[in-house]
């Protein structure tokens, strides 16, 4: 499958961003832990060069345990601060916080050494379509001040929002970058919904994600779907659809609503905690 997909308003939020990150002390980056090197845009780190840097790895709840403390050791170890969360609990936030309180710590000392009191940390939120900036940025402050979708591209335009005395956000549009260097990249981005389902072959999608689960996770194909994975991946999606008795009218077994099924139950979790990608040293 190829993936190619930049809607025009991704290119002015860009140059948008470029002319805002003069403001900021601290960029806050959301991605997938289930794909962090996937769910990155890539043009971050050259927008963010010389900024304080937090990576919140979100939808943590739906990756591996194991590939979560190894992700954040990696970011750690590349100079960021990094730490995983599930936005839509506001549990996780104190983490967030503390971490938070941390990266600001030697600026606000800075910034009393020049006599400078009581001025926020205004930090810009980023991350690509459909990874929980808005769900974060609503959990942090306690209540809806972004527009949230389970969709990428509801964040149209940026909007600054004062959590408290101490920090502001600036909240950004999901960008994407014009082309995936890596086809292996935009795959992942279809799986985990950061790439408009309307574009998209689900059958053929399916396909990949079976293949990915075979090779990876098999116990959990077999529990979910109670099917024999040592086949094609088609005749496993085939399966599937029978298992779940899937059947147009006339008897035919909907191969789409099996497909559908598969890849709303991985994004979900109930297929169970998964994650699509390692470190390069873990891979």
């Amino acid at each position: 499958m190829e993936f190619q997909w930049y809607p025009g308003h991704m290119t002015k939020a860009k140059r948008q961003m470029q002319e805002d990150i003069k403001l900021i002390d601290l960029v806050i980056e959301v991605i997938d832990a289930r794909c962090p090197v996937a769910s990155r845009n890539p043009d971050i780190n050259d927008l963010a060069k010389n900024k304080l840097r937090l990576v919140l790895l979100n939808k943590a709840d739906l990756a591996d345990e194991k590939s979560n403390n190894r992700w954040i050791e990696y970011f750690v170890a590349q100079g960021f601060y990094a730490v995983g969360l599930d936005s839509r609990n506001r549990k996780n936030m104190k983490d967030v916080q503390a971490t938070l309180d941390r990266v600001c710590a030697a600026k606000f000392e800075k910034d009393r050494a020049r006599g400078i009191k009581n001025r926020p940390v205004r930090a810009m939120v980023v991350g690509i379509p459909n990874v929980g900036k808005s769900t974060f940025i609503n959990s942090f402050a306690g209540k809806a001040v972004a527009k949230t979708g389970n969709k990428p591209g509801v964040t149209k335009g940026k909007q600054w929002i004062k959590l408290n005395k101490a920090v502001e956000l600036l909240d950004t549009p999901g960008i994407l970058w014009p082309k995936f260097e890596d086809n292996k990249v935009g795959l992942n981005l279809a799986f985990i919904g950061s790439i408009n389902d309307a574009i998209i072959e689900t059958r053929e999608l399916s396909i990949e994600l079976i293949k990915f689960l075979c090779d990876k996770y098999p116990k959990y194909l077999n529990d979910r779907y109670q099917i024999d994975v040592n086949k094609e991946c088609y005749d496993i999606l085939v399966d599937i659809a029978a298992s779940r008795n899937f059947v147009k009218k006339g008897g035919e077994l909907d191969y789409d609503k099996a497909a559908y099924t598969l890849i709303d139950e991985f994004r979900s979790g109930t297929l169970g905690r998964i994650t699509l990608e390692l470190p390069e040293q873990d891979n």
